[in-house]
């Protein structure tokens, strides 16, 4: 290569240079004070020929985690999770809480005194029951009976016993699941009435005092 050629070679490399530095000098003037990388007039991170971005005198790692531009310039050397955030975790889907609905069903509506047989006037008590069970996402039935206080302890939960199975039977010839209709006697453990409300030995004035104490618990629980 002769001298002119050789020289005119070494004008255009050092012109080439000091247009490079110009212009990385002057997008250098514009950097927030945020920013690690070179960043041209309009925001964008200035790239050299292979494509790598020109660091400021202020990079490091952890200020690269910051910059807007540290993943796309250097994502290999910043932590996975500022690059890679976990997916945000789903809105957890509302709980439906069992709706539960009490029904108490006078005995008396339901059986004559001292009996465990449905009376009509009982069996029509319990096609509600039954109709209401249908207006739901049924779960479970719990009918619970009790008695007054006449009689022994052990004979008393017997009878519960024997009405609140009577109930059961009754409301699955109603097309209710026996599986779901669970059933517990309460003897005369759980009155309604006061103590001394209804004073004196067995009679009808005694036992029509007693009426609420002897009677059937239904409660229906499930999701509307």
């Amino acid at each position: 290569m002769n001298r002119t050629a050789r020289n005119s070679l070494l004008a255009a490399l050092a012109a080439a240079s000091l247009g490079i530095g110009a212009s990385i000098a002057q997008a250098q003037t514009s950097i927030p004070l945020n920013r690690v990388y070179v960043i041209d007039q309009r925001g964008e991170v200035v790239m050299s020929g292979t494509g790598l971005c020109w660091r400021t005198g202020f990079w490091t790692p952890a200020a690269a985690a910051n910059d807007p531009a540290g993943c796309k310039c250097d994502k290999d050397l910043l932590p996975k999770e500022v690059c890679e955030p976990p997916a945000p975790k789903a809105a957890a889907a509302p709980t439906v809480k069992p709706a539960g609905d009490k029904i108490t069903v006078a005995a008396d509506a339901l059986f004559d005194f001292d009996k465990a047989t449905l009376r009509p006037e009982g069996k029509k008590k319990l096609d509600e029951v039954a109709a209401k069970s249908k207006q739901i996402k049924l779960e479970v039935i719990i009918a619970v009976g009790h008695t007054d206080h006449f009689g022994s302890d052990a004979y008393n939960q017997k009878l519960s016993e024997r009405r609140a199975a009577a109930v059961k039977t009754y409301l699955v010839s109603k097309g209710i699941d026996a599986k779901r209709i669970y059933t517990e006697g309460k003897g005369e453990k759980n009155p309604v009435t006061k103590p001394g409300q209804c004073p004196g030995p067995k009679s009808k004035k005694v036992i029509e005092c007693l009426q609420p104490d002897r009677r059937v618990d239904i409660e229906l629980i499930g999701t509307k």
